[in-house]
């Protein structure tokens, strides 16, 4: 890894546009001027519309932030000033799939007076945020007027809150694990919410992507339709909360406030983002969140190591062959430490169990587990611990339990069970992150909501969930289809940042063939579709979801798995379409990682690798008999041929290196 912090090389040069002159609109463009918007103020009110390639993106939308005050920024404005800049980026990155990142945007801060909006405008994406200048003291946000009008009854692609209660303030308070589906917004449920990253599907079949950035102590915003508009939706201010919930693990809230943020008087608030694509491939490929992220508060990061974890939750600690009663023990968790050091492995979680139920507090270790001896047993062979912790438990003595489990040696922790999305619930992960940053813990958040810029700016937060992941398969019904979920998650969800799907299955399903099966899960897809993922989807810290047995069954697999790396130096998106298709070539160092993965059509793909010809090449291919018996796969190894063609079954996939 890049053993250096984010190195911003950025050049930004400011022109007045209107220094004195006081005007009623700004007209923006991107540095190739295809997007375009305009902010207007109309009868006091300030909208902005966005067109791309002369198509329109979105109508007239107003903005707007209620203060508990009475006084709404964005009304009443009759005139504005304009300062136009250009920002070119150049970043040098520590943990992403990328090791460097080329941006170009045009920027343009607007002024009211002691407020004002800042835009910054990319060839594939606008984004916005407010600037408050309204002195030394706090504000009360009590709404915000954002919304984002269609130009027509589009398509939409999202996630919908996993509360199905009718109230939108409780619905807010969910665990962000819902699979995508598609409708015409026109359809979809007016009340319902949508979270996370939304896809909209415009005319001609360019894409738009809506979410928010960059929510440091603010609420992540939701989207909730109306005709043909998504209207912005925050978690209320929590006013009273009580331990509660799964095994008392999370912070519930009794009392909502008429609220949403109170936060300094003078700061920059989140991003409202709208990316465009010409073509799908675009999708994947696209930096500008990363562009809109605050740089990196850790000065070295050298100490953060990405790599692969082996879990033990997903698989029920299920072992076979052994002398032992596996379970959550010391003598299960040594096998799990043998297990990874001998695969090249860096760490091993501790998942749920190995602390005092019910206790919520971590310094209590239960008594089948010498978690000091793992500690030193893990060390002697490479391998690092990670534990797992409850919100509460976490929160309650925050510093105490970072410094006494960094002193020990433990390498991080997984931080389960928030299952909100307010002020508060942000404020925490931050000091959270920036706590265990000081005594060198890495991180990986769990039942929460996506990313939001916090892995750039903490890159030892080395993974989020926010994701219907697969772990959804040791209980979901026979009904759910989560392959074209998976199909979905490389547009959507996962350009917000990494994603902790947590797959690796050596159990696999073929069509109609899965069924749940709590304590021996199974995948949906082939076998090779599971490995194909690891290269598709983001994940500086991965998990290896399956049994050590069931690895070491299949030791062909898990040797190709355990050499495929999770951070990357260089991406290219060879073919996609957005729930049919992904193919994707990664480099890291030299090597390069060829994959793809596609929905329960079976489909031919042909592979332009010239670029590539004459290399040694690895290659994992669905077997002829996968579309009924999935786990059947072929390996193969040859020279790299100048075009590939590859067969991918229902659910399928394929995986190939290629070294020198």
């Amino acid at each position: 890894m890049y053993k250096r912090p984010f190195l911003f090389l950025i050049a930004i040069s400011l022109s007045l546009t209107a220094s004195s002159a006081a005007i009623s609109s700004v007209a923006m463009s991107s540095p190739n001027g295809k997007l375009k918007a305009v902010l207007e103020s109309h009868e006091g009110s300030l909208t902005y519309s966005v067109t791309y390639d002369g198509q329109v993106a979105l109508m007239p939308s107003r903005l707007g932030m209620e203060l508990a005050s009475g006084s709404i920024l964005g009304t009443d404005v009759r005139k504005m000033k304009a300062k136009r800049g250009k920002r070119d980026i150049s970043i040098s990155t520590p943990i992403y799939r990328k090791a460097h990142v080329e941006e170009q945007c045009l920027t343009y801060e607007v002024s009211f007076g002691d407020y004002g909006l800042d835009f910054e405008i990319y060839n594939h994406g606008i984004a916005y945020r407010w600037a408050t200048r309204l002195g030394k003291d706090s504000i009360t946000v009590k709404r915000e007027l954002t919304e984002f009008v269609l130009p027509e009854d589009c398509t939409v692609t999202y996630s919908e809150c996993n509360n199905d209660s009718e109230d939108l303030n409780t619905q807010v308070l969910n665990s962000f694990e819902r699979p995508y589906k598609s409708l015409p917004i026109s359809q979809m449920n007016p009340g319902r919410l949508a979270q996370g990253a939304l896809l909209v599907t415009l005319s001609g079949n360019r894409r738009m992507l809506i979410s928010d950035y960059n929510t440091f102590d603010y609420p992540e915003m939701m989207l909730l339709p109306e005709k043909h508009s998504l209207k912005a939706h925050f978690a209320p201010y929590p006013e009273r909360e009580e331990v509660g919930g799964y095994h008392n693990m999370q912070w519930k809230v009794l009392k909502q406030a008429d609220f949403i943020a109170r936060t300094a008087a003078t700061r920059k608030f989140p991003w409202r983002m709208v990316l465009i694509f010409d073509d799908d491939r675009q999708i994947p490929d696209c930096d500008i969140p990363f562009c809109l992220a605050e740089p990196s508060r850790i000065p070295d990061t050298s100490w953060i190591k990405p790599g692969l974890a082996a879990w033990d939750w997903w698989n029920a600690w299920n072992l076979r062959g052994v002398d032992f009663k596996a379970g959550i023990n010391t003598q299960t968790y040594k096998f799990f430490i043998d297990f990874a050091s001998k695969n090249g492995v860096p760490y091993v979680i501790l998942d749920e169990g190995w602390a005092v139920e019910g206790a919520w507090d971590l310094m209590q270790v239960v008594p089948e587990i010498n978690l000091e001896e793992l500690v030193r047993y893990g060390k002697q062979r490479g391998v690092g611990l990670i534990l797992w912790a409850g919100h509460t438990a976490m929160s309650r003595d925050l510093e105490t339990v970072c410094a006494h489990y960094s002193r020990m040696g433990i390498a991080g922790f997984k931080i389960d069970y928030f299952e909100r999305n307010d002020q508060v619930v942000m404020r925490f992960i931050e000091r959270a992150a920036e706590a265990c940053a000081r005594h060198h813990l890495l991180i990986d958040y769990h039942g929460i909501f996506s990313p939001q810029g916090l892995t750039c700016t903490y890159p030892n937060v080395l993974n989020f969930e926010g994701v219907h992941g697969m772990e959804q398969l040791k209980w979901s019904p026979q009904s759910m289809d989560q392959v074209s979920h998976e199909a979905i998650l490389p547009f959507t969800r996962q350009v917000l940042g990494p994603m902790d799907y947590t797959q690796g299955a050596m159990l696999n399903a073929a069509k109609g063939l899965y069924y749940p099966r709590y304590t021996k899960p199974m995948s949906q897809g082939t076998r090779v579709r599971q490995m194909a993922q690891y290269v598709i989807y983001d994940a500086p810290l991965a998990m290896l979801c399956d049994s050590p047995s069931n690895y070491m069954a299949n030791q062909e697999c898990t040797d190709f798995i355990t050499a495929t790396p999770t951070t990357w130096d260089e991406v290219r998106v060879i073919q996609a379409q957005v729930g049919k298709v992904i193919v994707e070539a990664r480099r890291k160092g030299d090597n390069w990682w060829i994959a793809a993965i596609n929905d329960w059509n079976a489909c031919d793909i042909s592979i332009d690798l010239s670029w590539l010809q004459g290399r040694n090449m690895l290659a994992f291919s669905d077997g002829i008999n996968a579309e009924k018996e999935a786990e059947d796969y072929v390996a193969s190894t040859s020279l790299t041929p100048a075009r590939l063609s590859v067969h991918l079954a229902p659910g399928g996939g394929f995986v190939a290196r290629i070294t020198h």
